[in-house]
C-alpha cells in the first residue's frame, strides 16, 4: 500500500494546474489531473508519469471515484474567461459553479481532506478602496466574478454544514512558465510576450497609469502548497494571492525594455492591489519573485 499522499489537480493541464502538479511531484505526492482540455492541449505543460483523466468535473459520480484516499483536491478547473461568462453565461455557470457544488459533494462522500479553490480577485469588481482586503464586499462585474464568489461561499457552507475542510484563494494577475500568451491569465503580460517575440512595439492602452498586481505562477504554487498543508485554515477562509504592489503598464512596459505605443482607453478598473495580510498570517506566505526577475526569466525562454 502507498504512503504517499494523494492529490487530484482539477484543471491540472491549464498553466497554474501545470506548475503546481510539478511541485507535487517534487513533494512526492501521488498525483492525478483531472482536465478535459476545453482551452486545448498544450504538451509541454504535461508532466510524464503523471496520469491524466479527461473527466467533466460536474460528473460526481466519476470524479468521486478519483477522489477516494485523496489528502487534498486543488480545484482549479474552470471557465476563465470574463468575456466569455459575459457572453455565455449559462454555459459557465454551469462549469464554474456547479462544477465546484459537483466536487465538494465528491470530496464529502470520499472522505478528502481538503479542497484547495482557485478564486479571483475579479470577486471584488471595483472598489473604493486599495488594497483590497478580504474585509470588503463582493462587488463582481461579470457573470465570471460571480461564480467565483458562489464558489467560495459553499466551500464554507460545505466546511460548517458537512466538516468538509476547504479554503479559498483568490489570485490576482498571475504569470510566469506555462503561460498561454492567448490565454485568461496572460492579459498585458502576454500580448507584450507575444509583441516582444514579434519585435513590435508594446501597445499601451490609454496613458498607462492603471495598475495591477502581478504575482509570479511560483509563488501561487508555494500558496496553494501552504493553504493544503496549513492548520490555521480549513474553514472556509478566504486568503488574497497576490503580489501586494501596485505596478502601472508603464513600469511593466519598461521591465520589457521595448518600445511602446498608446492606443484609446477602454472602460477597466483604475487600480488593483492585493493587500496580503491574511496570507502572512494564517499561510507564512508572502511573494519571493520581483516582477522584473519574473519577466526577464519569461523573456529569456521565448
Amino acid at each position: 500500500m502507498s504512503t504517499k499522499k494523494k492529490a487530484i489537480v482539477t484543471g491540472g493541464a491549464g498553466f497554474i494546474g501545470a506548475n503546481l502538479v510539478r511541485e507535487l511531484v517534487t513533494k512526492g505526492y501521488e498525483v492525478h489531473i483531472i482536465d478535459t482540455f476545453v482551452a486545448g492541449r498544450m504538451e509541454e505543460r504535461l508532466l510524464p508519469g503523471v496520469p491524466i483523466h479527461e473527466v467533466d468535473v460536474r460528473d460526481e459520480a466519476a470524479i468521486a471515484k478519483l477522489f477516494d484516499g485523496a489528502d487534498v483536491v486543488f480545484h482549479l478547473a474552470a471557465l476563465p474567461r470574463v468575456q466569455d461568462s459575459i457572453e455565455r453565461p449559462i454555459d459557465t455557470h454551469d462549469v464554474n459553479v456547479n462544477g465546484t457544488l459537483s466536487v465538494l459533494e465528491a470530496a464529502r462522500k470520499s472522505n478528502v481532506g481538503r479542497v484547495v479553490f482557485a478564486s479571483s480577485a475579479a470577486v471584488y469588481g471595483e472598489q473604493e478602496e486599495v488594497p483590497l482586503s478580504e474585509n470588503l464586499p463582493a462587488l463582481p462585474k461579470s457573470p465570471y466574478g460571480l461564480h467565483k464568489y458562489l464558489s467560495e461561499e459553499m466551500l464554507k457552507l460545505w466546511s460548517d454544514l458537512y466538516h468538509q475542510e476547504t479554503v479559498a484563494c483568490r489570485f490576482f494577475n498571475v504569470y510566469g512558465p506555462y503561460l498561454d500568451p492567448e490565454g485568461p491569465y496572460a492579459l498585458v503580460v502576454g500580448r507584450f510576450l507575444l509583441q516582444h517575440k514579434n519585435k513590435e512595439p508594446l501597445t499601451i492602452v490609454g496613458d498607462g497609469s492603471h495598475t495591477r498586481d502581478y504575482v509570479h505562477v511560483a509563488d501561487i504554487v508555494r500558496g496553494l502548497m501552504a493553504a493544503a498543508t496549513s492548520t490555521n485554515v480549513g474553514k472556509g477562509e478566504v486568503i488574497n494571492l497576490g503580489g501586494g504592489t501596485e505596478t502601472s503598464v508603464n513600469e511593466l512596459a519598461e521591465a520589457f525594455g521595448d518600445e511602446t505605443t498608446n492606443v484609446e482607453p477602454r472602460i477597466e478598473p483604475a487600480r488593483s492591489c492585493a493587500d496580503i495580510t491574511r496570507a502572512k498570517r494564517l499561510l507564512g506566505w508572502e511573494p519571493t519573485i520581483p516582477l522584473e526577475v519574473g519577466i526577464q526569466d519569461l523573456l529569456e525562454r521565448i
